[in-house]
C-alpha cells in the first residue's frame, strides 16, 4: 500500500478543474506536499460547487475536467512524484433534477418494478406504492402541473411518465395520480417522506451500497481509477450513513487493491475508531480539537461562563448537555421526523405499541446518545446506557423502551440497522448545525468534531494524546481547516486569544452591542467573535454568515419561518461595521489588540499540526492566513499565483517578519518539505523537557524513534506570557546539536534559552545536525 506523508486539499469545480489542478502540481511539489487531495469528481448536479450531489457515478464530471482531466492530473502528479487522494460519496446521490440522474429517473418512471428500486432506500408501503417528492409550494398547487413532450412539468421541474399512463385529453392531475411518485408540498418532507436522505436534504437520496450490484455499479468508475493507476487512495464521505460501514470498507479495500482509505468520521472524546474498520483512520477532526484546545487559556472558563449567563439573562450559563438534548429533540421531532417515524414502522405490530409512543421513545434514545452511532456489537454498551438514560428522563416511556431494547440491540434486525444509520443524522443536525450556533462562550470550541465542554488541554494531556495517536493511528489524517469547518484555523487562532483577553472582549462586546445591537445575546457573542476572527472581510461575506448563523441557531429566526424584523436588526448590526465609524473603530482596535497573539497561535498551531503524528492535510490556500467562515465562505477561489510568488521569494532567502502573511507560508513549506524529505525524523513521539518560569507556555516534542528526530517548539498563551514578563529564565533541553529550519540558527546540545530560540518567530523546527 502506498501511503501519503502529507496531503493538500483542492476544491475541484468548473472554476478549478482537474486540468487546472494538474497545472498546480509543480507548486505543490515545491511547497513540500506529498499527495494531491481532490474533492468529489464524479458527475454531479449541474452548477454544484462541491460535488457531493453525484448524479452519475459512472463518469468523471465533464464540468470538473472529465476523464481527460483526471488523466492529466494523474500524469502531472506522477511527474512530480505526487500521489492522489480522491473524495468519494457512497451514501447518497443527487436527485434535485431527475433528468440528470438516470438511476432516479428510471426509478420514478418504473416504480417498484425498476431495477433501481433496490438501489434507493424507499419505504414503498408507507407511500402507498409511490415515492413522495416534496417540491410543491403547497399541496393545492397540482393545478400548476403540465404535460410537455411526454413529461410531467411543474414549473422548472421535469419528471417522467410511466408507460401507458397518459392519453390525449387526460388532465395533468389525473396523469399525476397514475405515477409511481406523488408530488407533495415541501413542508410535508419533515414527517411524511418515504425515502432515506442525506440528513434533511430532500435532494440527496440515500443509496443502498450494501447491495452487491449497487456497490459494483456505483463504484465501477472508482475501481477503474485504481486499475489504471490514476488514483492512490480514497476519502470516504459520511460512512455513518451506510447500513454496514464495516462491510463496505472491507469490500472497498478489496476492490481498490488494498488502497489507502480514510473515513470522514467524527469521534467524540474517548471514542475510538472500531478496530474492525479496514482503513487507516479519519479525516482529522479529532486532531483539530486537540490542537485548538492547546491554545485556549483554561483560566478563562469561569469568566466566559459568567459572561454567557449575563448574555442569556440567567443566573447560570448554558448547560451544554441540556442544550444538545433539546436541539436533538428539535431535529428528531422536526426536520428528521420522517426518519424517526420510519424506525417506528419497523417495530412489529405484534408488540401492540402505539406508533407515536414508539417514535417518542426512539427519538429520546437518540437524543441521549453521546456519540454519532454504534456499529453493533461495537458500542453496545453505549446503546444500553442511552436506553437507560432515556428511561430516566421519561418514566412514561419506560415500558416501551423495555420492549424496544432487544430490537435495538439485535445487530441483524431491520430496526437496529436503520437506527444506527439515523442516530448520526440527528447528532449532526442537532449538534453541529444547531447547538454549535447556540453555545457561544468561545467560538474556537464549537468546531466540527469537537466537544465544546472540553475547554482547554494542558501540554501533558496533549503529549499523552499524541503518543497514543502515534501508537494507534499513525496514518490517520490531521487537519485544522476543511471545506466543512465552521471557522478557518486562522479565524479560530485569533478567537482563542479572547480566552486571554476576557475584560477587553467584554468591553468590545458591550460597545458594539450598544452601538449596533443584535437582540439575541448569545448569538451576538458568536457573530462578533466571528467578525473579529475573519477581519478584514467584505460586507457580503459577513452578511451571509450572520444570516446563516442566526437561522442555524434557530432561536430568534430560522430557515422555514424567518423573522423578518429580527433579521433586519441583524443586517443593520453587520452594516454598522462598514457604515458607523464608532463601530468600525471599536472593531479595528480590538482586532489590533488580538492580532499579534493570534498570529502566534496561528503559526504555533500550524507547526504542531504539520509535525504531530498522523498525515497532515493543508486545506487549499491556508498556507497564507485565511479568515474564512462556514461554507460556502470557506470554498472561495484561491490566488495561487500570489502564493507561488511568495514561495519563490522565501526560497531566494527572504526572511519575513512573524506578522507578515508569508511567515505562515514559511512554516508550512519548511515543515512539509522536512516531513517528505526526511521521513526518518518522524518515526516516534516524546515530550521535550522545558524548564523555567514560563515553561507552561511552551509545547515541544521530538518526533524521533530510536534516535533524536525533528523537534517542534511552539508558543502557548502568548498574551499571558507577555503580561507575566516574557520568557525570562525558561530553557529547552536538547539532546543533540540542531539547526532551525525556519531561521537557519544552530544550537548545541544542552539547555537553550527559549527567548533566544523564539526571538524571530513564536515557533522553531529543529533538525539534528550530528
Amino acid at each position: 500500500m502506498r501511503t501519503p506523508i502529507s496531503t493538500y486539499r483542492l476544491q475541484i469545480r468548473p472554476e478549478l478543474t482537474l486540468q487546472d489542478a494538474a497545472q498546480l502540481t509543480g507548486y505543490l511539489r515545491s511547497l513540500g506536499v506529498d499527495w494531491v487531495y481532490v474533492s468529489p469528481i464524479l458527475t454531479a448536479e449541474e452548477g454544484s460547487d462541491h460535488g457531493y450531489d453525484v448524479t452519475d457515478p459512472t463518469t468523471v464530471d465533464p464540468s470538473r475536467g472529465g476523464p481527460e482531466g483526471l488523466a492529466a492530473l494523474s500524469k502531472a502528479a506522477r511527474e512530480q512524484g505526487l500521489g492522489i487522494l480522491a473524495d468519494i460519496v457512497p451514501n447518497h446521490m443527487g436527485v434535485a433534477t431527475p433528468g440528470q440522474n438516470a438511476w432516479w429517473w428510471q426509478l420514478l418512471k418504473e416504480g417498484r418494478t425498476s431495477k433501481y428500486a433496490e438501489a434507493f432506500d424507499v419505504d414503498w408501503d408507507f407511500g402507498g406504492g409511490r415515492i413522495r417528492i416534496p417540491i410543491l409550494g403547497n399541496d393545492d398547487e397540482l393545478d400548476q402541473l403540465r404535460i410537455v413532450d411526454g413529461e410531467l412539468h411543474y414549473y422548472d421541474h421535469r419528471l417522467p411518465l410511466a408507460d401507458g399512463t397518459y392519453s390525449d385529453g387526460d388532465s395533468p392531475q389525473d396523469v399525476h395520480a397514475r405515477q409511481h411518485y406523488q408530488l407533495v408540498g415541501w413542508r410535508r418532507a419533515d414527517a411524511e417522506l418515504n425515502y432515506r436522505r442525506f440528513f434533511a436534504v430532500n435532494t440527496l437520496a440515500g443509496l443502498r451500497v450494501e447491495v452487491p450490484w449497487v456497490f459494483d455499479e456505483s463504484h465501477q468508475e472508482i475501481v477503474r481509477w485504481f486499475r489504471e493507476g490514476l488514483v492512490d487512495g480514497l476519502r470516504i464521505d459520511h460512512p455513518d450513513g451506510l447500513a454496514d460501514p464495516e462491510g463496505y470498507l472491507a469490500r472497498l479495500r478489496e476492490a481498490t487493491g488494498s488502497a489507502y482509505l480514510l473515513v470522514e468520521k467524527i469521534l467524540e472524546p474517548g471514542e475510538q475508531l472500531p478496530d474492525t474498520f479496514d482503513c487507516e483512520g479519519t479525516t482529522g477532526y479529532d486532531a483539530l480539537a486537540d490542537v485548538d484546545r492547546l491554545f485556549v487559556d483554561p483560566a478563562a472558563e469561569e469568566y466566559l461562563d459568567s459572561l454567557d449567563a449575563r448574555l442569556r439573562d440567567t443566573e447560570q450559563p448554558a448547560d451544554y448537555g441540556d442544550m444538545i438534548h433539546g436541539t436533538k429533540r428539535r431535529i428528531a421531532d422536526g426536520i428528521l421526523r420522517s426518519e424517526v417515524l420510519r424506525l417506528a414502522r419497523l417495530v412489529p405490530e405484534s408488540l401492540g405499541l402505539p406508533v407515536e409512543k414508539v417514535a417518542d421513545a426512539i427519538a429520546e434514545v437518540i437524543c441521549c446518545f453521546p456519540i454519532y452511532r454504534t456499529y453493533l456489537p461495537y458500542g453496545r454498551e453505549v446503546l444500553e446506557e442511552s436506553i437507560g438514560h432515556a428511561a430516566e428522563n421519561r418514566a412514561d416511556l419506560k415500558a416501551v423502551l423495555e420492549d424496544l431494547k432487544p430490537l435495538l440491540l439485535d445487530r441483524d434486525g431491520a430496526l437496529a440497522r436503520r437506527f444506527q444509520q439515523t442516530s448520526g443524522m440527528v447528532m449532526a443536525k442537532g449538534v453541529e448545525d444547531t447547538a454549535f450556533f447556540r453555545f457561544t462562550r468561545l467560538g474556537t470550541l464549537t468546531e466540527v468534531g469537537a466537544d465544546p465542554t472540553e475547554f482547554a488541554v494542558t501540554t501533558p494531556d496533549f503529549h499523552e494524546r499524541m503518543a497514543r495517536r502515534q501508537a494507534e493511528l499513525p496514518l490517520s489524517m490531521t487537519t485544522l481547516s476543511t471545506h466543512d469547518t465552521k471557522r478557518s484555523e486562522d479565524a479560530r487562532a485569533r478567537i482563542s486569544v479572547i480566552s486571554e483577553a476576557v475584560p477587553e472582549w467584554e468591553l468590545f462586546l458591550g460597545t458594539v452591542q450598544e452601538l449596533a445591537p443584535i437582540p439575541d445575546g448569545p448569538l451576538a457573542a458568536l457573530i462578533w467573535q466571528s467578525i473579529v476572527g475573519a477581519w478584514p472581510a467584505d460586507r457580503g461575506r459577513l452578511q451571509a454568515y450572520a444570516l446563516k448563523a442566526a437561522r442555524e441557531a434557530g432561536n430568534s429566526t430560522n430557515w422555514t419561518d424567518p423573522d423578518a424584523d429580527f433579521e433586519r436588526h441583524l443586517a443593520a448590526a453587520v452594516d454598522a461595521v462598514f457604515d458607523v465609524p464608532e463601530v468600525a473603530a471599536a472593531l479595528e482596535n480590538f482586532v489590533a489588540e488580538l492580532e499579534p497573539y493570534g498570529t502566534s497561535n496561528s503559526l504555533s498551531a500550524k507547526l504542531v499540526q504539520l509535525t504531530m503524528p498522523g498525515v497532515p492535510d493543508v486545506y487549499q490556500g491556508t498556507e497564507f492566513r485565511d479568515g474564512s467562515l462556514t461554507d460556502p465562505d470557506n470554498r472561495r477561489p484561491v490566488d495561487f499565483q500570489a502564493r507561488m510568488e511568495a514561495l519563490a521569494e522565501l526560497d531566494q532567502g527572504a526572511k519575513p517578519a512573524a506578522t507578515e502573511e508569508s511567515a505562515k507560508l514559511l512554516v508550512v513549506s519548511r515543515a512539509l518539505r522536512l516531513r517528505r524529505d526526511r521521513p526518518e525524523l518522524f518515526g516516534g513521539y516524546r515530550a521535550v523537557e522545558v524548564r523555567g518560569e514560563a515553561a507552561a507556555h511552551v509545547v515541544a516534542f521530538d518526533r524521533g524513534a530510536e534516535a533524536p528526530g525533528a523537534v517542534t517548539v511552539g508558543t502557548r498563551l502568548p498574551k499571558r506570557l507577555e503580561a507575566e514578563g516574557g520568557w525570562r529564565n525558561t530553557s529547552i533541553e536538547l539532546t543533540t546539536n540542531v539547526r532551525d529550519e525556519l531561521t537557519g540558527a544552530t544550537y548545541g546540545a544542552g539547555s537553550v534559552p527559549v527567548g533566544t530560540m523564539l526571538e524571530q518567530y513564536p515557533v522553531a523546527l529543529l533538525v539534528p545536525t550530528d
